[in-house]
């Protein structure tokens, strides 16, 4: 089915506080995409205490932020909790950042030992660790839009972490991959972050979306997919630039010979 004049709806959660290491681009990634392919997007953005009707989003955008800004912004994330979870039980795409990966698991515990409760959508638990984990990373991730089992695919998905945080899966929780190269969820080199349906929760900065051209597909097709129901394959775009940077990034990622050992102590 034609993509064309068709129209999908973003929230863009908390983008003045969680906007860490330009996580913003994830956002202007997915609005550049839709546009060559003359699809609309319909943003909002979310800010702390301001109304916004949730009730009929497609896709969910959330960057990361320091246990300040996260401390900031959980009881309102909370509070939209509800609304959140039913979207994406329905097949909502979203992709939450580092800290936004934090809140939308169970709970986060920050450096001050504060418990933030999350919203739930990954049965995950999250806490500060004393060493920052830094560097590039390379994740191999099996991905499948929620409904489709043809949708199956593999990716080398590649980004930057930058966390104390030290985030464990628990009995219902699936990873978003397992780790080629750098820390992960754990700093210990096996897997990294998390998905739930069509939700993929992450640590990998960058931003990452421009870099990971076909993550940023999969993505709008789940949301397209939400409003519409079944429809064709996105058509191709000339994604030479997005490669060449992919084949960069993989490079340095290798290049940097991750020993499974934190970076630096956090401040």
């Amino acid at each position: 089915m034609d993509c064309n004049n068709r129209t999908i709806k973003l929230a863009h959660l908390y983008p003045e506080t969680m906007d860490l290491y330009g996580d913003v681009g994830n956002v202007v990634a997915v609005k550049r995409r839709c546009e060559w392919r003359g699809i609309g997007v319909d943003a909002i953005e979310v800010r702390c205490g301001q109304a916004a009707d949730l009730s009929d989003i497609d896709l969910f955008v959330m960057g990361g932020g320091q246990d300040s800004a996260q401390v900031q912004v959980a009881e309102d994330l909370c509070r939209r909790g509800g609304a959140i979870r039913d979207r994406i039980d329905e097949g909502a795409a979203a992709l939450v950042v580092c800290g936004g990966f934090q809140l939308f698991g169970v709970d986060y515990t920050t450096s001050d030992g504060e418990l933030l409760p999350g919203i739930g959508v990954f049965d995950a638990k999250s806490t500060a660790a004393d060493m920052r984990l830094i560097g590039n990373v390379t994740v191999r991730a099996q991905l499948r839009r929620w409904g489709d089992p043809d949708s199956k695919m593999t990716l080398d998905v590649v980004g930057f972490e930058n966390h104390a945080g030290r985030t464990i899966l628990r009995e219902n929780a699936t990873a978003f991959g397992t780790v080629s190269q750098g820390g992960g969820n754990l700093g210990d080199g096996t897997v990294e972050g998390a998905v739930h349906r069509n939700a993929i929760g992450t640590y990998l900065h960058g931003p990452l979306l421009p870099r990971n051209p076909r993550l940023a597909d999969h993505l709008i097709e789940s949301a397209l997919a939400h409003r519409y129901g079944a429809s064709e394959p996105l058509g191709a775009l000339d994604d030479v630039v997005e490669m060449d940077a992919h084949r960069l990034a993989m490079t340095r990622a290798a290049d940097d010979r991750y020993d499974g050992r934190a970076h630096r102590r956090a401040s």
